[in-house]
This record gives C-alpha cells, sequence and structure tokens, in this order.
C-alpha cells in the first residue's frame, strides 16, 4: 500500500498518529475493534476526491467517518482501510429561514445547527440523543425521540450532494417539500451507511420552535400497564411530540446517574406540541384522564423549560446511566420496531424473554413509533447477548416489524436482512455492485 503517494497529495491530513488510530477502530457500542491503515481528516470536497482516486488505484476501502457514534459496527474496518474523517469538514453554508431549510457539510452536528438556528424561530427536529453528525445520521438514517411528530432523517433530507467511488459527484433531491421527478435516488443514499457513496454536503428540513409544550412524567406498577398506556396515547390522536418508555431499572440507574429521586417504576416520559393555550390545557387533561385509566400510579408535569430539559436529559441519559450501574460490561442495545398496535405485545415478549435467559436488561425507547430498545448487560464474550437478539427479532419479524427501527445495520444486524427482505436482498446487492463495482466504499457493512 503506497500511502505516500496519499501523503504527499494531503499533507498532515493523513495521520498515521497510533491515537488517531485508536479513535477511529470503533463505534459506541460495537465489541469489536479494528484500527484502520491511516485516517485521512478531510476539509473540502476536493480532499475526498483524492482519497477516491487514491483508493481505486489502490484497491483499499474507505469507510466514511462523522462522530463515531453509531451502534453496530458501521464505522469499524474489517481488514486494510481508510478512514475518510469528515468531522472538518462542518461549514453550515446556507440557513434560509423562509424556506424553512438549512444547507450543511457532513460534518455538522445537530446541536450545532440547532446553536446557530437560535433567533430564527426554527429547530432542526432529528434528535438521537448523542450529538452525532448530520452526515451520519443520515448515513443510518437516524431518527429519535422526537420522531413520533416530525420524522427521521429521510424525511427532514431535502437534497443531498455525493460522491461515488469512481469519484462522479451527484447531487440527489431539491430543495423543495416534494418533486415527482424520477426515481428517487436521494431516498437510496439516506441509510446507506457510506456503502453507495460519500456525502458532502446536506439541505436539512427546518420546523417551526413549538410555542405551546406540555411535558409529563407517568409511572406504572407494571411494563405491560405502560406499554398499553403508549398505545393509547397515539390512539388518542393527541399531538404527542416525544413519547418514551423506561422501565424500573432504567429509571434506577437514571436516578444513580443523575442523582434523580424519580419512583422505581416503569415510566412514560411523554411531551405534546400543541397549536394553542387552550387546546394545550384540552390536550393535557386528555391525557391525564387516558394515563388514570391506564393504571397510572403518578403523573407529574413539567411546567418549566428547566424542568423539561432535565425531564429529556433523563432520558437522553439512560444508556450511560445504565453503563454507570454496571460498570466493567459489555452492552448490547438491540432496536427492534413493529406496527404501533404490536408494540405492547413485544415490549411484554422482550421483558418475558430476559426473565426466561436470566439476563439483565433494560427497556426503552420511542413506543410512540413502535420503536424500543432492549439494553443488554453482560459478562464479555457471553453467547446470550446473540441468542436474546436473534429471539427478539424473529418475533419481532413475525409481527411485521424490522430488525432495525433507527440504529441501522453495520455489521451486527446482517444476518437479519435474509429473513427480512427475501428475494430484495439479492436486488440490494445488486445496487451495491452497480455503485460501487470495486468494492471499497464501507466494505462487508449492510449487505
Amino acid at each position: 500500500m503506497n500511502l505516500e503517494t496519499l501523503a504527499a497529495q494531503l499533507g498532515q491530513k493523513l495521520s498515521l498518529a497510533p491515537a488517531d488510530l485508536e479513535t477511529h477502530s470503533k463505534d459506541e457500542s460495537y465489541p469489536e475493534r479494528h484500527p484502520p491503515t491511516a485516517v485521512v481528516f478531510a476539509d473540502c470536497l476536493e480532499d475526498i476526491e483524492t482519497t477516491l482516486a487514491w483508493a481505486r488505484e489502490n484497491q483499499t476501502p474507505v469507510i466514511p467517518f462523522g462522530a463515531g457514534t453509531s451502534l453496530e459496527g458501521q464505522i469499524i474496518p474489517q481488514g486494510q482501510a481508510i478512514s475518510l474523517d469528515v468531522s472538518r469538514m462542518n461549514k453550515i453554508l446556507e440557513i434560509r429561514p423562509e424556506d424553512f431549510l438549512a444547507v450543511v457539510e457532513p460534518g455538522v452536528t445537530r446541536k450545532a445547527l440547532n446553536e446557530a438556528l437560535k433567533g430564527t424561530g426554527l429547530f432542526f427536529s432529528v434528535d438521537p440523543g448523542a450529538d452525532a453528525s448530520l452526515g451520519g445520521m443520515a448515513g443510518t438514517n437516524a431518527s429519535g425521540t422526537t420522531t413520533v411528530r416530525y420524522g427521521g432523517m429521510r424525511q427532514n433530507v431535502l437534497a443531498l450532494q455525493v460522491v461515488l467511488s469512481n469519484g462522479e459527484v451527484l447531487e440527489l433531491g431539491k430543495a423543495v417539500r416534494k418533486t415527482s421527478a424520477g426515481y428517487d435516488l436521494k431516498d437510496l443514499f439516506i441509510g446507506s451507511e457510506g456503502t453507495l457513496g460519500i456525502y458532502t454536503r446536506l439541505t436539512v428540513k427546518l420546523h417551526p420552535l413549538p410555542s405551546f409544550i406540555h411535558t409529563q412524567r407517568v409511572f406504572f406498577a407494571s411494563l405491560e400497564q405502560a406499554a398499553e398506556a403508549a398505545f393509547s396515547i397515539m390512539a388518542s390522536g393527541l399531538p404527542a411530540a416525544r413519547l418514551e418508555l423506561v422501565d424500573a431499572l432504567g429509571i434506577k440507574a437514571i436516578n444513580q446517574y443523575l442523582e434523580r429521586n424519580y419512583p422505581v417504576q416503569p415510566a412514560l416520559f411523554m411531551e405534546f406540541h400543541s397549536s394553542s393555550e387552550a387546546a394545550l390545557e384540552a390536550e393535557a387533561a386528555l391525557a391525564f384522564e387516558l394515563m388514570q385509566d391506564a393504571g397510572a400510579t403518578s403523573i407529574d408535569a413539567a411546567r418549566t423549560g428547566e424542568a423539561c430539559t432535565a425531564q429529556w436529559e433523563a432520558r437522553h441519559q439512560a444508556y450511560w446511566a445504565l453503563v454507570n450501574l454496571y460498570p466493567n460490561k459489555e452492552y448490547l442495545s438491540t432496536d427492534t420496531a413493529v406496527p404501533i398496535s404490536k408494540m405492547p405485545e413485544l415490549v411484554r415478549f422482550s421483558s418475558q424473554l430476559l426473565e426466561e435467559m436470566h439476563l439483565t436488561g433494560c427497556i426503552l425507547g420511542h413506543v410512540g413509533d413502535g420503536n424500543f430498545h432492549t439494553l443488554l448487560v453482560c459478562d464479555y464474550g457471553d453467547p446470550r447477548a446473540d441468542a436474546f437478539s436473534q429471539r427478539l427479532v424473529e418475533h419481532t419479524l413475525a409481527l411485521g416489524g424490522t430488525c432495525t427501527g433507527e440504529h441501522g445495520i453495520g455489521l451486527r444486524k446482517k444476518k437479519y436482512l435474509a429473513l427480512e427482505h427475501g428475494a430484495a436482498l439479492g436486488w440490494m446487492q445488486q445496487i451495491k455492485k452497480l455503485f460501487d463495482p470495486m468494492g471499497i466504499l464501507n466494505p462487508g457493512k449492510v449487505v
């Protein structure tokens, strides 16, 4: 591998430093680590084109890297590879409030974009918890706590600039709310996890900041009651913007990690974005009534901005709270989604499966859109973790669901794609070969 040629072209943007190789050898959750051969810190389109040209000549894989917050092994090399870090491509190129959109480079993080939007009355809605890069979020079709109202990345990316493995630059999508012009290649590239092309610019949708917000924490005697209560909220037509389930173990971990004093019971964290003060009062009253009917043991309203922020901080920190509660363990975060009506059944199955397999795990997630996570805590190499995931995915698919609602496929979920998609998987593999015939873009992932 002739790295000297690439170093001569990129200078100090090419790194062989052990610390950089280590940083780019892992993601947040996948247990294996494999350092890349080198890291390229691109800060412009030309750097990406130079790296891809070198990769073609040397038949060396290239793996796009943003903030490193993926969970399924998407950014981990499977052999010799260049980690193409786009975190320095972090310019907000344009904010167009009159069109409710922004144009950004792929290394811009969601928090940085929302900070830049202060004073416009607008915000970028997709909130996966981690301060991920927008390029990485598009790569996995990320979603999060607000997806139930505003949608995930596929619904909030209007256009992409993408570089293919052959160096060709494509403009996909348009800065409009709808188009019927040809095949939708933009949505094909969203969720492709760097296997089809490398994002160099994104045009994203913005939303008006809600004026009337009502937030509640509701606690129940059982997890099943909480899941059924979440379904009743969705069935009611209330304007839920966030609807999050946290089981008793998750609440215990949050209490210890963030020094809270929540009741150690299964909970729903809810937020409604209403159209007026009168609507808010009526909707809050209906939500209160529904929760009482569902068997709530306590209902707390967060009535100040600080209280709302504290509530959602608790939800976002749940993973790290569990890690703090059980140090020096291996953590597997599952990510299944089913039709909303089947969500209580899958929550029940997951809870029973944990008990049956004598596993420690925390059930939490975005139950308003049928998506939740089971965070397993195991000793390193415990075979029960994969066995649990296999049985959970099989049951999820039997209910008409999917093996991943937002984390993506990466390395961990590849084995489930044939079961979920059947013959369609073969067409996905052909699409991969069409766009990347040399197989140099993040090989070994997804398909």
